[in-house]
């Protein structure tokens, strides 16, 4: 089925306009048309997908495994979909959704390459005005955000970057015709998790690739395999009770958990219980015991483990040191999952060069110039993330009561409540906004519990004949102090991290996500509906 968009500039008036075409957004669709109610569904990029539509760097794929990794909302596709390795790859993934898409007809209601400019909520309608930058002008009663947590690529400003004369290309704005480095000297800005992951496959290809790290990352390797066949009969035989646990979980996937503190038991058994999780690979590791999170004491006895990993994996002694990292905790930035990311850097290929001894100056014609050296490239691969949980939100010229502008009210940090709703903007819902587990989860889970929550409401509005619905500013400020209360009883403020905002330069530093947990938010938030939806106002 053909994906073009409407070229036509669209009017019309819908009864919820949906902001982005990824899985938060597939599934939106899917259960506004199960509950009968008409909707369009606007993306900026050429296909179906969100994040696994842009990022198609060497090496992408999910550090959730694939079995968790999927929609639980139909048996059918549980049941018929078949993963092929252990952690599916970006094209495997965007497969899926493509599947997803075309499986329940969701197609014919998005309108693909628009991207949302404004929506401006008019109080004497009680409806959103929505505009894209294809001259559309639609109004709806719901306007929900499934914009993503990781959307809005930053390049950052470097001195020279317009004369450079190479190519350059972000991670997460990656050509979909792919991009071939055959003897190429390349630079790589980031050793984030999409550094990471596409390091050592461009250092295959490159005549020399040259890493330049600010911060070094703990990561834990992948042992990505194909799927094993006796696990898949497994799970697909006991899915339902497989997502229960899931959803109850804290993480929102299935992981072994340790109630033991790090600290009670002997320097062997602790050894063994760290070798026996790096053995097995995957995020699982912050759960080898129950205060990797909370307790310094406890966490510095994880991190000493992965530098002696670091070390013994790589030669120079010298660069292993520069690759262990001792400024954080570990867990506090996201815990990378690799493939052979450590041992790249054996390759005589291979130059790691520190940025935080000494930074880059200036882009130059011929490459990048940092204050120790000149560095001749061919190609620079910007890892640099993303304006991480609001960016892709506050892209967008979103006006609610009074003409109120979101990014004024978010100008010291966002402020939602429940992540779901923010006060003064009525009938805007965000999908896994800030102030929800979101990107501390297997996002999958957390955007089906959203999806849910949010078509609940509408049915709730519906059967009382309501207008709208409407955050409260109490609820709202105690929603926030609560997420930030939860957030500061951990390790994780130790971090300048992008779950702080800290890779954006000028950008608040306030803990986004709600690190309560998947199964206790999930419940809070049944609770909050279960009481006529508490905190909120209801609009007539």
């Amino acid at each position: 089925m053909s994906e073009s968009p409407q070229r036509e500039r669209a009017t019309g008036a819908f009864d919820v306009a949906v902001v982005g075409a990824g899985f938060a957004g597939l599934y939106m669709l899917y259960r506004l048309r199960g509950l009968g109610l008409s909707a369009r569904l606007y993306e900026a990029g050429g296909g179906v997908g969100g994040t696994w539509f842009w990022n198609r760097y060497p090496g992408a794929r999910c550090d959730v495994e694939s079995m968790d990794y999927s929609y639980s909302f139909s048996d059918e596709l549980q049941q018929e979909w078949k993963w092929t390795e252990r952690y599916a790859s970006q094209p495997e993934i965007l497969a899926y959704i493509g599947h997803v898409a075309d499986r329940f007809d969701l197609r014919r209601d998005i309108q693909l390459e628009t991207r949302v400019t404004a929506a401006f909520f008019d109080e004497a309608t009680t409806r959103w005005a929505i505009q894209t930058d294809r001259g559309d002008r639609v109004s709806a009663r719901f306007c929900i955000m499934a914009t993503g947590c990781l959307s809005d690529a930053q390049v950052p400003k470097l001195e020279g970057f317009e004369t450079f004369e190479g190519k350059w290309y972000h991670t997460g704005h990656w050509p979909h015709e792919g991009v071939d480095f055959t003897g190429q000297r390349v630079g790589v800005i980031g050793t984030g998790s999409s550094a990471i992951q596409s390091i050592p496959l461009i250092a295959r290809q490159a005549a020399h690739l040259f890493v330049f790290q600010r911060t070094p990352n703990f990561s834990v390797p992948a042992r990505n395999a194909p799927l094993d066949p006796e696990y898949e009969r497994q799970v697909k035989s006991s899915y339902a009770e497989f997502r229960r646990q899931a959803r109850e979980s804290r993480v929102g996937f299935v992981v072994e958990r340790n109630d033991q503190s790090a600290l009670e038991v002997s320097s062997e058994e602790r050894q063994r219980a760290y070798e026996s999780r790096w053995s097995r690979g995957g995020l699982g590791f912050n759960a080898t015991f129950a205060d990797l999170l909370t307790s310094k004491e406890a966490n510095d006895t994880a991190a000493e483990f992965f530098r002696a990993k670091i070390q013994a994996i790589v030669r120079d002694a010298a660069v292993a040191e520069m690759l262990s990292p001792r400024d954080y905790p570990v867990g506090t930035k996201r815990l990378c999952v690799d493939t052979d990311y450590y041992d790249t850097f054996n390759r005589d290929n291979v130059t790691l060069v520190d940025v935080r001894r000494a930074p880059i100056e200036a882009i130059t014609r011929h490459g990048l110039r940092t204050r120790e050296a000149e560095y001749e490239l061919d190609s620079l691969v910007f890892a640099t993330g993303f304006d991480a949980m609001t960016g892709a939100l506050l892209g967008i010229d979103i006006r609610g009561r009074a003409g109120a502008t979101l990014r004024e009210k978010w100008a010291a940090g966002p402020r939602t409540y429940l992540g779901v709703a923010t006060a003064g903007f009525p009938n805007l819902f965000t999908i896994t906004g800030p102030g929800s587990p979101s990107v501390l989860s297997n996002m999958i889970v957390s955007i089906e519990q959203h999806v849910d929550w949010i078509a609940d409401c509408l049915v709730y509005l519906r059967e009382r004949g309501l207008g709208g619905i409407e955050a409260s500013v109490d609820a709202e400020d105690e929603w926030v102090a609560h997420v930030n209360e939860v957030g500061h009883a951990t390790l994780y403020p130790l971090a300048n991290s992008w779950y702080m905002g800290a890779n954006v330069p000028g950008k608040p530093r306030i803990f986004m996500p709600y690190v309560g947990g998947v199964g206790a938010y999930r419940q809070k938030c049944d609770d909050v509906a279960a009481k006529g939806y508490e905190g909120f106002a209801l609009i007539a």
